[in-house]
């Protein structure tokens, strides 16, 4: 077998990008945005200029087998292992994590953290449990071998994550702490409201602002401008339900924010394909779930966050439709919201290995 470092030759980022529909031969699981990669592996990507990407294929013969990427960040310590995608063969694994170790070793990088594709505003995270359950749009999706993989070559867990499943909201649930905290803010002056399309630009420009001070301290994250930030989420303006994003303001000024989506599966990520579009404007105007991503208070507005699960709560109950809890870091407030009406949870590991 033989391991392929590569620039922009056309060959290897084809056979990159082609050796995810070998491996994920169901429809439903194919999770990769084709012309996103390729725009990342070309270095075309609103987000290149932040980074740079080491490329490699695996090859037995002339059959791509595996494949990965290193990301670099100018003044970063560690290397970042994404794009990570191997047959079902612990040699070919091996071959993987040995030259991206031997990489950043040469390189003299002192951890090897992932996955991670890139970039924290991209993709990262390896999932670890609930495989019978179809991929929601946002998860990210693996095999489910991988985790032995990474385990198996020296990487060890450095953060863990759920998404917690939510059942359906029925007409009679009450939770009287989240009801009382939506009381009380709305009396102290606290305005709670989803949106319009046509304030889309100043919304994403104070998720911006609080973003930026709000997730500085997550694992991995990297600052962008405004307008990087802004480009990376104008996709969003096309297939959120307004009704289930809500920002809540104070003296006039964005404080807090809860971003969510209707489940398409994986119809945003193949939107070349006219059934996907169809997909996806027919599950936004009826979802049949909804995946929450995003959600932060200013800390000076503390038990803000209730309130805003509360108005939320109350969408869902309207709706009558389930809901994802997406990606909760262990220790963060979020990942106990509305505890009881936890179905079950999804799991997933960021590693690191110390060289």
């Amino acid at each position: 077998m033989e391991c392929i470092e590569f620039t922009y030759e056309k060959k290897y980022v084809d056979d990159f990008i082609g050796l995810y529909r070998k491996i994920y031969t169901d429809h439903h699981e194919n999770m990769q945005n084709d012309n996103e990669i390729r725009q990342l592996l070309l270095g075309t990507h609103t987000l290149s200029d932040y980074f740079s990407i080491h490329k490699f294929c695996v090859y037995e013969g002339k059959r791509v087998v595996g494949r990965f990427a290193i990301t670099t960040y100018h003044e970063d310590e560690n290397a970042y292992f994404g794009f990570f995608e191997c047959i079902n063969d612990k040699e070919v694994g091996k071959i993987i994590f040995d030259k991206a170790r031997q990489f950043a070793l040469e390189h003299n990088y002192s951890h090897i953290i992932g996955p991670v594709d890139a970039s924290f505003w991209i993709k990262y995270r390896l999932k670890i449990n609930l495989f019978d359950k179809e991929p929601y749009t946002g998860e990210p999706y693996n095999k489910d071998y991988y985790q032995a993989m990474f385990e198996e070559n020296g990487f060890k867990v450095m953060k863990h994550y759920s998404s917690s499943i939510y059942n359906t909201v029925d007409k009679s649930f009450s939770n009287k702490k989240y009801e009382e905290r939506l009381l009380e803010f709305t009396k102290a002056g606290y305005k709670i409201e989803s949106p319009t399309s046509e304030k889309w630009e100043e919304t994403i420009g104070d998720i911006y602002r609080m973003i930026t001070r709000l997730y500085s301290d997550f694992p991995i994250y990297k600052n962008l401008s405004k307008e990087d930030f802004a480009s990376n989420f104008d996709s969003y303006r096309q297939i959120v339900d307004f009704s289930m994003v809500k920002m809540a303001y104070f003296e006039g000024k964005a404080v807090g924010f809860f971003i969510s989506i209707p489940n398409y599966g994986n119809a945003v990520y193949h939107t070349s394909n006219p059934l996907s579009i169809l997909k996806i404007l027919k599950t936004r105007k009826n979802p049949k779930e909804y995946v929450m991503l995003y959600m932060g208070v200013e800390p000076e507005h503390k038990g803000l966050g209730k309130a805003l699960v509360q108005s939320i709560v109350k969408e869902l109950t309207a709706s009558g439709l389930p809901s994802i809890g997406a990606l909760q870091m262990d220790g963060k407030v979020t990942k106990n919201y509305v505890e009881e009406m936890i179905e079950k949870r999804y799991e997933y590991n960021l590693y690191c290995t110390e060289l």
